[in-house]
């Protein structure tokens, strides 16, 4: 359906103050003093109206599914891991209990404790990494594993035994991301079978998810056609570091989705993870749209054969800011140097793409821009002081086109989509502290989804 035509008038503009015109789902003009009559006016008040942002990197289903999950990010000892389930087990007593963000801080992990803890309760425990998941002795019943046993990479095996019983909210999840001024997005989600494009469509086609949405998927569905409802992306792949493929293998993988047509995005998050799927770029080539995701560590001697290769990295500055007390004091000396590289990058002519990765980073968008400039842990220590780059340069990461991330930005424009984020002040001021709090209103294919309305 066509939305109302509508104004957005005294908008900051490329640093000049226009009305812009908004009509069948697209840009319809730009201009000073635009006719208002016929038309809903909204009232910016010299507030910035930027392109949508796009974030690369994040996993939507498990997003929807953190939500409702019990979150043990900020709880770092044993006994507060055991409080938290404890609560969460006597507060909600029905379902699955999905405890997400555990790590080594909590004390060895195992059915027994979960057990003692939450006792008959089909409990889930994930890995802050979201590699990994450890079940309850009643879960592992019902999935029909051995109890006690961590499983590496197995969502979507899982995926099918509970999705009854834990059906995604993916409306709330697309409500929050536009209220960041979020307009698409990229599910980096390597899903083997074609259950969660079609978890991903039905929700689209349900009006439930409203971003425009980039799917990747496996090698195995390297060939498969996409419903309508979503957008083919590259195929991602996945260096696992408990189980690293050989450099033949992967280089195979990369070979095999470039015969489908499809460029590929691959999982690195250690410097032996990057060195191997270098190793398989040189071998099987290289094609536009290539990109290493993450890049956690990334020696600075890896840059040029990254340039070479003409492979685009996206990355998550937001981890310095979630983590980065943690990789201070847990990371190798030799790695810290290395962690979410951003200006050696860009020094390097390396396209780079900014996201988020939620919900194992913070969804927010505007927290990848902050910290990508101020590098700064949450309790405010600097780390990785000689990557920060200014914040109109970081949130430029979102607004490449999902095809290209850190490509040529997107603009508004007449005949572009109209999926557009106002702010409630000029921009540079806005990014004097960069913030979600600044967004007031998102619109996607002219249909306004936050704000105002």
């Amino acid at each position: 359906m066509t939305e109302p035509t509508t104004t957005i008038v005294d908008v900051e503009f490329d640093g000049t103050v226009l009305d812009v015109r908004l009509a069948g789902g697209t840009v319809a003009a730009v201009g000073p003093s635009l006719p208002r009559l016929g038309t809903a006016v909204v009232e910016a008040g010299g507030g910035a109206l930027l392109p949508g942002l796009h974030d690369h990197h994040l996993h939507l289903l498990a997003l929807a599914a953190a939500r409702r999950s019990v979150d043990l990010a900020e709880v770092a000892e044993p006994a507060g891991f055991d409080r938290a389930l404890a609560a969460a087990h006597r507060d909600r007593p029905d379902g699955w209990l999905r405890v997400v963000g555990a790590d080594e801080r909590h004390g060895p992990l195992t059915a027994d404790r979960l057990e003692r803890l939450a006792p008959g309760r089909r409990v889930r425990v994930q890995h802050r990494t979201g590699a990994a998941w450890l079940l309850s002795a009643a879960a592992a019943q019902r999935v029909g594993v051995e109890a006690g046993t961590w499983l590496h990479r197995s969502d979507d095996e899982l995926r099918s035994v509970w999705a009854d019983d834990d059906p995604p909210d993916l409306a709330a999840v697309s409500a929050e991301l536009a209220r960041y001024g979020v307009t698409g997005v990229t599910d980096a989600t390597p899903f083997a079978d074609p259950h969660g494009f079609a978890t991903l469509a039905t929700a689209r086609r349900r009006g439930d998810l409203l971003q425009r949405t980039v799917v990747t998927g496996g090698s195995d569905l390297a060939g498969a056609t996409q419903p309508s409802d979503l957008e083919r992306g590259p195929v991602k792949l996945i260096v696992g570091d408990h189980d690293l493929p050989s450099p033949d293998d992967l280089g195979a993988a990369i070979a095999s989705a470039h015969r489908a047509g499809r460029p590929v995005a691959v999982h690195c998050v250690t410097r032996v993870a990057t060195v191997l799927a270098l190793v398989a770029w040189e071998s099987a080539g290289a094609r536009p749209g290539d990109r290493i995701e993450h890049g956690s560590v990334l020696p600075v001697e890896l840059l040029p054969e990254i340039a070479e290769l003409g492979l685009t990295v996206v990355t998550q500055p937001a981890f310095v800011r979630a983590r980065g007390d943690a990789y201070r004091r847990d990371v190798e000396p030799d790695d810290r140097p290395h962690l979410y590289r951003c200006g050696s990058l860009l020094d390097a002519g390396i396209a780079v793409g900014l996201s988020t990765d939620a919900p194992y980073g913070p969804a927010d968008p505007w927290v990848a821009v902050a910290t990508a400039a101020d590098r700064r842990t949450s309790t405010g220590q600097v780390l990785g002081e000689d990557e920060r780059i200014p914040a109109r340069r970081a949130l430029d990461g979102f607004f490449s086109a999902p095809d290209h991330p850190g490509g040529p930005l997107r603009r508004i424009a007449p005949g572009a989509p109209a999926d557009l984020v106002l702010l409630d002040r000029p921009l540079a001021i806005a990014l004097d502290a960069p913030s979600s709090d600044h967004v007031v209103a998102t619109w996607i294919a002219g249909h306004p989804v936050h704000g105002y309305f």
